[in-house]
């Protein structure tokens, strides 16, 4: 008897007090090994997780590295793009079956802001013209800034001031499209010429800008204009030298001729359908002083 106790009692300081039997026993030592083996489990998940957050970390720096880079080569290409270029890259979506819809204002802008750069290469000539370019555009882009939503067509703009009675104001919105509109026709017309090889290879650079304004900006000009737009031609700089400008770092004729076959068919019907807006409210035969 004294012995089973203190046999009983040695069984309990090993193994705790035992209450149950021995099946219990078995049941009790599965459940700790079990218990281990989930822990284990839950651990090894935890690190699988870890490293799948590592991964996936790793994997969205290389995508921004990818993307920063695309974008920084994209910006390097749109560096080395021609207005020319830059005004196809403008023209071409609204060219593709919307040329009946009213013009957009956007588009717009960003096409005489193109112009303005155009204006500065053929240098100091045409400083009075881009003067008035730039304050055209800066109106326009007042306007639309009050409300973009309501001013997103050209159309929307001259209709407002149709309606108040203030669209053949020398300071108007719709006079600054209709001079910006005549200053594209201009350009066209310079940059057809300068296409022609045939036909312009021996004219000079000074020869086409004026051949342009004949049949563009002179039939609007006022004797004022006129006269400050001969002494302008007096400043044009050589041929080669704009040429150079226009085309970028590939200063060949074979490069601006493509660009520009590719550009004025997107801009002619584009400016067409202004002039076409501009004659519904009869504003299309104003002149300057």
């Amino acid at each position: 008897m004294v012995e089973r106790e203190r046999d009983e009692g040695e069984a309990m300081a090993v193994y705790g007090p035992r209450h149950v039997g021995g099946d219990e026993a078995v049941e009790g030592e599965a459940v700790v090994v079990a218990a281990a083996a989930a822990a284990a489990g839950e651990k090894d998940e935890g690190e699988r997780d870890d490293e799948i957050e590592r991964d996936g970390e790793e994997e969205r720096k290389e995508n921004d590295g990818e993307e920063a880079e695309k974008e920084k080569k994209d910006q390097e290409d749109m560096e080395d793009w021609s207005e020319t270029r830059l005004a196809i890259a403008e023209l071409s979506p609204i060219s593709r079956g919307k040329m009946s819809s009213p013009p957009p204002t956007l588009p717009f802008l960003s096409i005489s802001l193109l112009l303005l750069q155009v204006l500065d290469k053929i240098g100091p000539t045409m400083a009075v013209l881009r003067l008035d370019v730039q304050r055209n555009i800066e109106r326009l882009q007042e306007l639309y800034l009050l409300d973009p939503s309501k001013y997103s067509t050209l159309t929307a703009m001259v209709e407002k001031e149709a309606d108040e009675g203030t669209a053949r104001k020398a300071d108007s919105c719709a006079r600054a499209v209709l001079w910006l509109t005549r200053s594209m026709d201009f350009t066209v017309a310079l940059l057809q010429r300068l296409e022609d090889e045939e036909g312009s290879e021996h004219q000079s650079l000074a020869q086409l800008v004026e051949a342009a304004y004949k049949v563009s900006l002179k039939p609007w000009h006022g004797w004022i204009a006129s006269a400050a737009s001969k002494i302008a031609m007096k400043l044009i700089p050589e041929r080669k030298v704009f040429v150079g400008w226009l085309v970028g770092k590939d200063p060949s004729h074979s490069v601006l001729k493509d660009d520009i076959e590719r550009l004025v068919p997107l801009l002619q019907p584009f400016l067409v359908a202004i002039h076409g807006m501009l004659a519904k409210f009869r504003l299309d035969r104003l002149k300057s002083t």
